[in-house]
This record gives structure tokens, sequence and C-alpha cells, in this order.
């Protein structure tokens, strides 16, 4: 009997062994992802003693627009868009910490209050006094952040299935409990996996092309990449968005895909209780990420809010 369940330990250790060694997925080099992802060498600068990617395009002179990725992200979401909006505006993209070709931040901390602060700063680096933000779900919830703890520095707001209220595993005022297979991403990151959730943020998953999965998988490789999306998972810590809404001055543009399954379409109405400026376009075919599953139909409504004068927003 002792001889079985030391044979069997023995399979069940080499299987664990061989399963691991299949699955194990190393962390891709700066260089080598630098050399695919960097535009310019110039683009990685440093904002209060953090290094971040940032690009910033567009004539220096018309107004600013700041553009926020959600979680898992990074700035090349925002490609399709960027190219048309620097035609008649200053777009500045960037990494948030630990994100896309940005290290993780020096000090561990991925809160809102520590991101909104290196956005500040990253404005005042550039010389941008007000800008306008668009934000896609994280990415949303640090913008509307920054607008209602800031409103002299923001100009306009367009958020994107902005995250902020809470859903099922969030408290406000509490860390969420970040399941433990969550942590394996650490040493394994199959591609298979990644597609489907990926493919989850948009309405159709066939609009998820095989060169963008390979940039957001190669992205996670970065040193320290997914240390630092578990990091920001155990962070972040919501606060009820109602009393923060209240206080934005700037007109607010909301974006939603009705067939969103990451943030609900449902939850634009919570939005338009508390704001108190803010218009909602939606669209009945696109998920969460409607900017990258199609750029040229959602852009026009965002460019033509950016655009319009101060008295005639659409």
């Amino acid at each position: 009997m002792k001889a079985i369940v030391l044979t069997g330990l023995v399979v069940l250790a080499v299987t664990l062994v061989a399963t691991t060694a299949w699955l194990w997925t190393p962390d891709k080099t700066r260089p080598e992802l630098e050399a695919l992802y960097l535009a310019r060498p110039g683009d990685m600068i440093t904002v209060a003693g953090t290094r971040l990617h940032v690009r910033d395009t567009g004539p220096r002179e018309a107004p600013t627009v700041i553009l926020l990725h959600g979680f898992g992200a990074s700035l090349h979401t925002w490609e399709p868009w960027a190219e048309v909006l620097e035609d008649d505006l200053r777009v500045i993209r960037l990494d948030l910490p630990g994100a896309g070709l940005s290290p993780p931040d020096p000090v561990g901390d991925y809160t809102d209050s520590r991101v909104t602060a290196l956005l500040l700063a990253l404005m005042d680096l550039l010389g941008v006094e007000r800008a306008s933000l668009v934000g896609n779900s994280v990415g949303g919830r640090l913008a509307w952040t920054l607008a209602a703890e800031h409103p002299d520095r923001v100009e306009r707001l367009v958020l994107i299935a902005p995250d902020g209220f809470a859903s099922p595993g969030f408290e406000y005022g509490k860390a969420p409990k970040v399941p433990w297979i969550m942590g394996l991403m650490r040493y394994a990151l199959p591609r298979s996996m990644l597609r489907a959730n990926i493919a989850v943020g948009y309405a159709d998953p066939a609009a998820l092309t095989e060169p963008t999965l390979t940039r957001y998988r190669d992205l996670m490789l970065a040193p320290g990449a997914r240390q630092a999306m578990l990091d920001r998972m155990e962070q972040t810590v919501l606060r009820d968005p109602v009393p923060l809404l209240g206080r934005i001055t700037a007109p607010v543009l909301l974006v939603w895909g009705e067939q969103d399954a990451m943030i609900p379409f449902r939850n634009a109405q919570d939005y338009q209780r508390a704001l108190a400026d803010v218009r909602l376009v939606s669209f009945p075919d696109l998920g969460h990420l409607p900017h990258e599953e199609a750029p040229a139909q959602s852009l026009p409504p965002v460019r033509a809010f950016l655009l319009a004068p101060a008295t005639d927003r659409p």
C-alpha cells in the first residue's frame, strides 16, 4: 500500500512539474518590449521620481486632452482615436505606473490618490494648466476623481464605461479580496486564457484581433507588470462616488456600449443622477471597449464634444 501511495505521489509531482513547465510564462526584457512598442526614446520621462511612458502629440498651442486607459491596457488602446484627435488637439497618452512600458511604481503605491498626484505632476511638467480628460473603466474613475478634487485643472470630461460604483466583490471603504487563483498569473499567462478575458470587453469577440491580443500579452509580460496588476487590485478602495461626482463642474460626456459585460450599461443612470452637466452617448452593438472595438463609429461624438465651443457643446 505504501508503495502504491508513494508511486501516486511521484506521478502527481511529476505531472505538476510538467504542467508548470508547460504553462510557465517568463517576463520579456524591457529592451525587446521597447523595440516593439516605444515610438521614441524621449517618450520615457521621469515624473515626480517615477518613470512613465508618455506620448505627447498634436499642436502644442491647441487645447489639451489626456487619455487614460483601463485595467490591463496601455496607451496603445487609444491609437486609432489619437491619430484623428491630434489633428486639432494636443493629445497626451500615458501608461499608468506598472502598465504598458511604465515600470512599476518605485514605492509600490497604486492607489487612486497616488495616481492622480502623478497626473497633476505630469501636467505641471508638460506645462498644461487645464486639460480635458478621457478615461475608460479604471481610467474613467481616475479621470472623474481628478475632476472632482481639482476642478480648476479639468476643462471637459469624457467617461467611457467608467468604474466607480460598487459591484459584487467590492464595498465602499474596503479593499477587495483578490482570489488566490489570480496570483498564478505571476507565473503563467496562457494566450488562450488572456484572449477569453479580453474578449469579454467586446460585444463581438471576433473584433479582438491577433495583433491586439499579442500587444496586450507582451506588455503584461513587462518586468514587474503582473505583480503591479495584482497590487493595483488589492489597493483599490472605492469611495462612495456620489458626493465626489457632485463636485464636478466640467461638462461630462458619458460613452457606453450597451453590450458591456464588464461594467453594465445600466450604471450610466447612476452617473446621470449624480452629475450636474452630463450627456450620454450609447452604442447598442458595442461593449466595454468601444474605442478599440469600433473606433471609427465611437469617436465622432467624442471629437465633437471635445472641439465644440464652450457655449455650444453637443
